[in-house]
């Protein structure tokens, strides 16, 4: 037993050791700085809008910096995040107001650090007067590459004032980078910013360090080599080179339905802005189409399916201090291949002011728009009409009119965060078979109302209804302070749960049970979780109950959750994420005899037709305000395999159980799938322990060694 013991343990070593080598070469996975001069000081301070990229675990963004004018923390209510390559990782943004020429080592935590160097001096442009716009290049996913296969990547740049955008490889020597040479089997073509991966690499992750310049564009006979760029920004990307196991041609293809690269897509306020991305994978199933995009936007309705995959995104431009351009970048993953990385813009148009004495005027029902015509100079009034060319707009000598329905003239409806917005747009319809020299109007009108005064009956959520189609719900157990949710179930904070009052302490079953006596040395607490798979927000797990058993039929079975009430003081639920539920069990007391239990849950995902409400049940209390049904919802049971209530062993393991997916609003299936169900912890004998003791010191040596390896 001890040598069985002594072999398990110093493999774990070696793995530990070689985890954190691979942690030390690639937590930091990708890092842009977009940069927005600031106008009131000259463009001696700039805002950063920084994208980050960071290894699994995904690493708090507190500390970054003291929230308030000068800086905002994004956080997503579900950050962008991927399973490749190895142990995953997430999206971190932030801006800050920093002078316009900075350099600093940035750190979310021991294991994450960014080197940011930026040069974004003011530059007063001759042919605008304006203030130089230092280029954007967007961020695409971890990159992936397999050996001897070489391949082109694309960067995709933007520069706001026209400029000539280049690229080249970071210089240590300048302060740009640490620990920063490049790689011999990549090449870069500085003026179209696109590296060449030669294929001749040894397997592993790096990382690859560049430095994005603008430069006022010339012609090419005039053009020399001692031009100097206007700005430069840091562009750091990762790039893991794995195994190859098929031919080189065989990566997951975009298909004509994918936006093409470096699509641009326009956006007014308020507006909607929805696209597909589809690939086709002939060698392996796509297990996922991973994304680093900008806040807010929504990702939603994964398939993958017959070697075709998709995924549909959404983004609404609401008030924000965001950039005017902002890439969306997105890759297919299988589990030994990646696409090509893809990324597309969003535009937000820069839009006057409304002319002074212009009125627009909210009601229940419509909106109503006066406009003076003398601020419409040059405009022709006649080819001005709303989304509906059915509804009129009137005009005389001074004043242009117009009654806009919320549930018609093209009136459309969009959600941003609590509020509920109705956007039309006034603009200039010119005759497609002239060519025109006169100027054009585009006037967007927006009625916003917070949720809770949104009471007219058109203000339903725009989210398709195959939403749930691919969504999947799962039942785990793991022992307190364990498991994928530690980060809540290690010191828990717990919501209030209300009794079932028709059930406490009156079970019959419960009665019978409890005067039997107890069998070896049980456990005491476990942590129930329900997790869902879904990427849409604002879906919410609502429970209908969970019941347990001592024998898989159920046939004699104790409910101990219903509709968000419990059935005794021991159970609690555990604040968590939406897409998570939580409960700590106190096993003495729900489960006093026995060495197994079965668990079934029935639940459903829904998401509720007002921000404002919730779809989760609450204690005693109907679906919702006054009963309002979900606008969108799916029914789940899920079952577990038995699950040991003792403990007998020195290992410890989980009970993953099922996830099934039932008919949107209507039936309901059901199934189970075998699984390690045991969770039991043991002790062992003296010498047994003497070495565990030894190996223990030893894997905190190598802790501690690690930790200098990464940070020296």
């Amino acid at each position: 037993m001890v040598d069985s013991l002594r072999m398990a343990i110093i493999a774990l070593s070696f793995a530990l050791l070689w985890m954190g080598l691979t942690f030390c070469q690639a937590s930091s996975l990708g890092l842009t700085v977009h940069v927005v001069p600031i106008q009131n000081d000259g463009g001696q301070s700039v805002r950063a809008h920084f994208t980050t990229i960071a290894s699994n675990p995904c690493p708090p963004l507190t500390g970054l910096c003291t929230e308030g004018v000068n800086c905002t923390l994004h956080r997503a209510y579900e950050p962008f995040s991927g399973i490749k390559p190895s142990l995953g990782w997430c999206v971190r943004q932030w801006e800050q107001v920093l002078p316009s020429n900075y350099q600093k080592t940035i750190s979310f935590n021991s294991d994450t650090t960014f080197y940011v160097s930026m040069k974004a001096a003011p530059h007063l442009r001759v042919n605008s007067g304006k203030l130089n716009h230092p280029p954007y290049v967007a961020l695409p996913p971890p990159m992936r590459a397999r050996m001897n296969c070489p391949h082109h990547i694309h960067l995709s740049v933007k520069d706001l004032d026209g400029d000539k955008v280049r690229c080249r490889f970071a210089e240590e020597k300048q302060g740009e980078c640490l620990n920063c040479s490049p790689h011999s089997f990549i090449e870069l073509n500085e003026d179209s910013c696109m590296l060449t991966f030669t294929g001749n690499a040894k397997l592993g992750p790096y990382s690859i360090y560049l430095m994005a310049e603008d430069y006022i564009p010339t012609p090419k006979v005039s053009q020399t080599s001692d031009r100097q760029p206007l700005s430069s920004v840091p562009v750091q990307l990762s790039f893991t080179v794995e195994q190859s196991t098929s031919s080189c041609a065989d990566e997951p293809i975009a298909t004509l339905r994918t936006p093409r690269e470096h699509a641009t897509f326009y956006a007014l306020p308020f507006e909607d802005v929805k696209f597909d991305v589809d690939f086709m994978s002939q060698k392996e199933s796509v297990t996922e189409i991973a994304v680093v995009g900008q806040p807010g936007l929504l990702k939603y309705g994964f398939t993958s399916t017959d070697g075709m995959s998709r995924l549909s995104m959404s983004w609404v431009r609401g008030e924000n201090t965001l950039p005017r351009a902002l890439p969306i970048c997105f890759v297919a993953n299988t589990v030994t291949l990646q696409s090509e990385p893809r990324c597309i813009w969003l535009y937000q148009r820069e839009i006057k002011t409304l002319p002074h004495g212009t009125e627009l005027i909210c009601n229940k029902t419509e909106m109503t728009l006066i406009l003076p015509i003398g601020s419409l100079s040059n405009i022709n009034l006649d080819e001005l009409q709303l989304n509906s060319a059915a509804c009129p707009i009137n005009f005389n000598e001074t004043h242009l009119t117009a009654r806009i329905a919320l549930d018609g003239c093209g009136t459309k409806t969009v959600h941003i965060g609590t509020e509920l917005v109705y956007t039309n747009t006034l603009k200039s319809v010119h005759p497609s078979s002239l060519i025109r020299r006169q100027p054009s109007l585009i006037f967007p009108l927006a009625c916003r109302f917070p949720a809770v005064q949104a009471r007219s009956p058109n203000f339903n959520i725009k989210i398709p209804t195959n939403a749930f189609d691919n969504a999947a719900v799962r039942l785990e157990f793991y022992n307190p302070g364990e498991g994928p949710m530690a980060k809540y179930t290690r010191n828990p904070q717990f919501n209030p749960l209300e009794p079932i009052l028709a059930q406490l302490d009156s079970s019959p079953a419960r009665h019978i049970r409890a005067v039997q006596g107890q069998l070896g040395s049980r456990i005491k607490d476990l942590d129930l979780h329900l997790i869902s798979n879904t990427t849409l927000a604002r879906a919410e797990i609502s429970i209908q109950r969970c019941m347990e058993s001592e024998t898989a039929d159920f046939t004699q079975s104790y409910i101990f959750l219903e509709d968000g009430c419990k059935s005794a003081r021991s159970t609690k639920e555990i604040v968590a994420s939406s897409n998570v539920r939580i409960f700590r069990l106190r096993l003495a007391d729900l489960f006093p005899v026995g060495i197994m239990m079965y668990v079934k849950c029935e639940v459903d995902l829904c998401i509720t037709f007002l921000p404002s409400e919730k779809c989760s049940k609450q204690c005693n209390q109907a679906l919702g305000r006054g009963g309002t049904p979900t606008m969108l919802s799916k029914h789940f049971t899920v079952r577990s395999e038995p699950i040991s209530l003792v403990r007998t062993r020195t290992t410890t393991s989980m009970s993953v159980v099922t996830n099934e997916a039932g008919q949107t609003e209507a039936g309901q299936t059901e199934a189970t799938t075998s699984a390690p169900v045991e969770v039991v912890i043991g002790t062992s004998s003296a010498p047994e322990q003497a070495f565990s003791m030894a190996m223990g010191l030893t894997l905190i040596l190598i802790s501690i060694f690690l930790q200098h390896i990464c940070f020296p």
